[in-house]
């Protein structure tokens, strides 16, 4: 099941332009598929959907393979990254990263993406996202490295 929902996201998010989680719940709901936004936000995060322009310049989720090569990767997470995030924090081995509302799923998969070696792990919520580091040397370095990408 899950599997089929999958591939259903990412055929949706070829389809049409989805702006938002509510719309990918609607789209999943009309193909019968009944899903809470918890579970499209796991999923979202699963499939490394990130927002982003397609070729035409619609702003909507797109799958990582849509968005290029590497430098353009970099580039294109940090559009995503400065068009998203409100501020980065660290206190101890723990950075906090505010975004605004509905944004920090796709922050998480750019700083997942981009720095995932460096990290212990992520956690995002709505609009802030964990990160826990192996030391505060790390969370402050890497912080610094977050902070430039706005």
């Amino acid at each position: 099941m899950k599997e089929n929902r999958l591939e259903k996201i990412l055929q949706i998010i070829n389809d049409r332009v989805i702006l938002t989680q509510d719309d990918l719940q609607e789209a999943l709901k009309s193909e019968g598929f009944d899903v809470t936004q918890s579970t499209i936000s796991r999923d979202i995060k699963q499939l490394r959907l990130v927002k982003g322009h397609d070729s035409v310049g619609n702003y909507r989720y797109i799958s990582p393979s849509k968005a290029g090569n590497s430098d353009r990767d970099l580039s294109h997470y940090r559009e995503i990254f400065s068009r998203s995030v409100i501020s980065v924090e660290y206190a101890l081995n723990d950075i906090v990263i505010k975004c605004y509302n509905g944004m920090a799923s796709s922050v998480c998969v750019a700083v997942d993406t981009v720095f995932s070696g460096r990290m212990l792990g992520t956690v995002a919520g709505d609009d802030t996202i964990l990160i826990i580091m192996r030391s505060s040397e790390d969370a402050r370095i890497l912080s610094e490295e977050l902070k430039s990408f706005f």
